[in-house]
């Protein structure tokens, strides 16, 4: 599905290597949470995937095919999905628009429906709305979950999730992620998102520190990354 191969990312001024020779292979199907303290480079590593920055030096290959050059947009129509930590608006686009042009077709009232429900909103309250800033965080990022749902990606990437989401249950997103049938990338240091992971990778300094299953790798968490925050938080 995906690799990375010796990929490094050095800040523009070329003193600072962020990332660090990475390699590592995504399966299919499989749910991948990539953790580690702050400044570690986990949010540098899943847009250099996503093809928001560029990379110093290495090769990802998604299916195959060397995307290392490729725009975005191209690397979306192959079939990758981006969720930002911070959910960005669309001036001028409502709900309902946004929703469509994810899925790359006019969906009608049921389908719709069922695409919020999955994120705990009601269409009826959401569809015609705006988005815009009088959208709370909260609610952004549950319509950014609904964009993701609706382009049936092959892989899809979130970075921290779980932000803004404190109206609603860890369980539902977590049950969100498990029900994905694709590829999924989570950047997240929370413990009942790295519990349902078939694989942790634990990054440092710009490196992989360690690949496991939760167990396995909680006890480098509990030196690298301080207390892990619960989902309760």
């Amino acid at each position: 599905m995906l690799k990375i191969e010796d990929l490094s990312y050095l800040v523009s001024d070329g003193d600072k290597e962020i990332v660090k020779n990475v390699n590592l292979h995504f399966l299919d199907g499989k749910i991948y949470v990539i953790t580690g303290p702050n400044g570690s480079g986990k949010s540098t590593l899943v847009k250099l995937i996503m093809g928001i920055i560029p990379p110093t030096a290495g090769k990802i290959i998604f299916d195959g095919k060397d995307i290392t050059d490729l725009s975005i947009d191209e690397r979306a129509n192959l079939g990758m999905s981006y969720a930002f930590q911070q959910p960005v608006t669309f001036k001028g686009l409502k709900v309902k628009d946004i929703l469509n042009i994810a899925s790359h077709k006019e969906n009608d009232f049921n389908a719709l429906c069922d695409l919020l429900s999955k994120v705990g909103l009601c269409a009826k309250d959401y569809l015609q709305r705006p988005l815009d800033g009088k959208l709370s965080g909260g609610e952004l990022k549950r319509i950014e979950l609904a964009m993701v749902l609706a382009r049936e990606s092959k892989l899809n990437i979130f970075d921290e999730p779980e932000a803004g989401i404190d109206l609603w249950s860890f369980e539902s997103l977590t049950n969100i992620f498990k029900n994905l049938n694709s590829t999924t990338i989570i950047v997240s240091h929370q413990t009942k998102i790295l519990e349902i992971a078939d694989s942790c990778i634990l990054l440092k300094n710009g490196k992989v520190e360690k690949i496991g299953r939760y167990d396995e790798i909680k006890p480098f968490l509990s030196t690298t990354c301080g207390k892990l925050r619960g989902g309760n938080e």
